[in-house]
């Protein structure tokens, strides 16, 4: 009858010394990545800008003007009419006139935009 639980330890014994999981895993790569180098040394990605504001204009003339702002005050896209086409307009540094290719020019902030369409002269609106 001692036998028995002299058995019982001696193999619970036995299987606490096998280790089923190794140490670390063992990876075996037979497909390497072909762009791990490219990539590796690519330049770190930079996000578009954020939306900063939607405002809809009143212009001189009587006209609305539907501006996007968007954060860091070096983009905005202007549309002259609410679902048109969209123009987006950009500055080098923050404060500057911001263009775009065709005549267009646009100054100012959320709340007064002085804004050149091509073929137009400078309008003024505000919020």
């Amino acid at each position: 009858m001692k036998i028995l639980p002299m058995t019982a330890v001696a193999a619970l014994l036995v299987l606490a010394a096998c280790n089923s999981k190794p140490a670390s895993p063992e990876v075996i790569d037979t497909n390497p990545d072909p762009m791990a180098n490219t990539l590796a040394n690519a330049a770190p990605v930079v996000l578009p800008p954020a939306i900063k504001s939607e405002q809809t204009l009143r212009c001189k003339d009587n006209s609305l003007l539907y501006v996007t702002f968007f954060q860091g005050d070096k983009q905005a896209v202007v549309r002259t009419k609410k679902g048109g086409t969209a123009t987006t307009l950009k500055a080098d540094v923050a404060g500057a006139p911001k263009t775009a290719e065709g005549g267009w020019s646009m100054t100012g902030d959320e709340t007064s935009v002085t804004l050149t369409a091509p073929g137009k002269s400078a309008q003024t609106c505000h919020a």
